[in-house]
């Protein structure tokens, strides 16, 4: 009989930092299960992830081959599927990768023939559950656990959509009117008042038109900011030698 492959302890997740269209209509984001396989997979092995219906997680079966990997077009009538077929090492704690996996990201999914593990776009707002599964050349070898369900967004119907705001009755449109008019008249006002005051404060002091004229200002002048002289250690001349007196020359970091 197969053994029965390793139960991990990661449970996959959607990220839970703000990240653009993390979850839409057809696909979601989830986060790279970074360094959970690390004492389980060898060079062969391949990481896929399992999606179903949430109501029928309970259900799937680990497939015991590659050939028997349910597609991404028996969906509708299996109502689960495997994709992202990925060699383990790209998740080990060494390897240098994106930080999160697009779940439906596969427009051309949707071509007739295509044999491949496909990742195309979910058909329906769910919700889903998924979970990694480790797959060597005798089978399954370790598997995480089921992600909470995942549920996608709704499009708004166009129907539903107001095309312009309800027009006002006339009566309110003549009240706008008249404020905004007396709003303006008063403003004007009080500036006329303003004006008139600071005029006739200035004018006691002896400061006439010809007087505020022929009276000169002199500015002072801002000299631009010389760069500042770099501290000891961090000049280098010639290339990759740094100057630090009286240190003798070390490399320059950079």
């Amino acid at each position: 009989l197969p053994t029965p492959p390793a139960r991990l302890p990661y449970v996959p997740q959607v990220p839970p930092t703000a990240l653009l269209g993390k979850v839409t209509a057809t696909t979601f984001a989830l986060e790279r299960p970074r360094c959970v396989f690390d004492g389980h997979a060898d060079a062969s092995d391949a990481v896929w992830l399992a999606v179903a219906f949430a109501n029928a997680s309970a259900a799937f079966r680990n497939p015991r081959c590659r050939a028997e990997v349910p597609r991404y077009e028996q969906l509708p009538a299996a109502r689960s599927y495997m994709t992202l077929e990925t060699a383990a090492a790209a998740f080990s704690c060494s390897a240098p990768s994106s930080p999160v996996l697009r779940v439906g990201g596969d427009t051309a999914c949707r071509e007739q023939g295509r044999q491949d593990p496909c990742n195309g776009p979910l058909p329906s707002p769910g919700p889903y559950r998924v979970k990694f599964l480790l797959m060597g050349c005798r089978g399954p070898k370790a598997e995480t656990r089921w992600s909470e369900p995942i549920l996608l967004r709704t499009a708004v119907s166009p129907s539903t959509i107001e095309p312009a705001p309800a027009r006002r009755g006339s009566a309110v449109l003549v009240i706008a009117s008249i404020l905004a008019s007396l709003g303006a008249v008063l403003a004007t006002a009080v500036l006329g008042a303003l004006g008139a005051k600071v005029w006739g404060s200035l004018r006691p002091q002896g400061l006439g038109t010809d007087a505020f004229i022929r009276r000169s200002y002199r500015t002072h002048h801002i000299p631009p900011a010389l760069p500042q002289p770099l501290p000891p250690g961090c000049g280098c001349s010639p290339p990759g030698l740094c100057h630090s007196a009286p240190q003798p020359p070390a490399p320059c970091q950079t």
